[in-house]
């Protein structure tokens, strides 16, 4: 009995030391539990913080290149969508180069190009017997040689072939129909002839129509004649028979009166228009610009 009372303070110290022991195991276990999740966590970052980094600045170029192609895309949809302002200047001056603001009947371009083919015409096609001539006359001025057909539906047998029908006149579509209203003077009112021009016309110098024109008035400031009061239009040529002793050369003037062509058929004065149509011709232009350049072939030629 003495014994196991000795006894039992010993077992009961060991117990709480095994308790106390227990406990400061079970502590350092959780200490060592924590800082092994510390470490951890700290040895996780070291390692994917890196990639996270990587991916993030990988992240960040893709979507600033894509921002940037779709800058460069909608960049490129602007410039493509809307013409710059050099481009709209280029295309306005264009349409303002094939308009003529003193007349607007005017078709420029097709009077261009009948220019044109003034300044094609060899000294053969010029100095030839006047009935080939008179063709060419035609072709340059977009006319078809219609000698058959009736008055009013094309018929062009009476171009240059008298003393007032010589005015090669380009007017626009628009004009075409245009009718004198009397202040046209010596001109029947009325006047139509859009249906001739139309039949007439060779299409490929461009838009609009050509006619000869009545000259006419033409001798006035400003010119008073079909072209430029009835199709308020300039004339690509006028065709003027030379003051010389039998009227035999002929000019053809721009609307200005400068000089574009000269030819002398070689069946004149015989298989020409008559004498009185060509000397008629000249009087209605006598004193204005339209008569300079064949007054200077005639004074030229009267000095010989």
């Amino acid at each position: 009995h003495n014994r196991g009372s000795a006894m039992r303070p010993s077992f009961l110290s060991l117990a709480s030391l095994l308790a106390t022991a227990s406990a400061r195991g079970s502590s350092s276990s959780s200490l060592f539990s924590s800082r092994l999740g510390t470490a951890s966590a700290a040895a996780s970052a070291a390692f994917l913080g890196p990639l996270i980094f990587s991916h993030r600045i990988q992240t960040t170029r893709a979507d600033g290149e894509h921002r940037e192609q779709k800058a460069e895309h909608y960049q490129v949809k602007e410039v493509k969508d809307y013409p710059s302002e050099e481009m709209d200047n280029s295309t306005c001056s264009s349409a303002m180069s094939n308009f003529d603001p003193e007349y607007p009947g005017t078709a420029v371009q097709r009077m261009r190009a009948v220019r044109e083919r003034v300044a094609q015409l060899a000294e053969s096609d010029l100095n030839g017997p006047w009935a080939e001539v008179r063709r060419k006359l035609l072709w340059a001025g977009g006319l078809k040689d219609l000698s058959s057909a009736r008055p009013g539906e094309g018929y062009t047998g009476h171009s240059f072939n008298d003393w007032n029908h010589v005015d090669l006149t380009t007017m626009n579509d628009g004009d075409s129909d245009n009718q004198n209203d009397g202040r046209v003077k010596g001109i029947a009112v009325g006047n139509f002839l859009g249906e001739g021009i139309r039949r007439a016309s060779l299409p490929e110098l461009g838009p609009g129509g050509s006619w000869s024109t009545c000259a006419l008035g033409c001798s006035q400031d400003p010119p008073q004649d079909v072209a430029h009061v009835q199709f308020r239009s300039r004339i690509a040529f006028k065709l003027v028979w030379v003051p010389n002793e039998q009227y035999d050369t002929f000019v053809l003037v721009d609307d200005d009166g400068k000089l574009l062509a000269r030819g002398t058929p070689s069946d004149g004065p015989g298989g020409l228009p008559a004498l009185r149509e060509r000397v008629q011709n000249y009087r209605i232009m006598e004193g204005s610009k339209y008569s300079r350049a064949a007054d200077r072939i005639a004074s030229n030629a009267a000095a010989e």
